[in-house]
């Protein structure tokens, strides 16, 4: 099958639904999606570290105001 998306044409707003509804229809199967072996290592260590209670986890909404409020100092500066 073959989709051809005009993005040129697409708003950001478009664009960002449409790669929310390839993203759920992805997490249908997620033993399908190819990663690189880089990557699980990576998340295997982050994992390991939270076990060993080196790291932890926060809650999304705090980590997108933090990620939010990063990129809006490095633009005052």
């Amino acid at each position: 099958m073959s989709t051809v998306l005009n993005l040129a044409k697409m708003s950001a707003t478009d664009k960002l639904r449409a790669l929310d509804e390839i993203w759920s229809d992805l997490l249908q199967h997620p033993e399908q999606i190819p990663f690189q072996q880089w990557h699980k290592d990576l998340l295997d260590e982050r994992q390991r570290m939270v076990t060993e209670g080196k790291a932890h986890y926060i809650p999304w909404e705090q980590a997108k105001k933090e990620i939010a409020d990063e990129i809006a100092r490095g633009r005052s500066e």
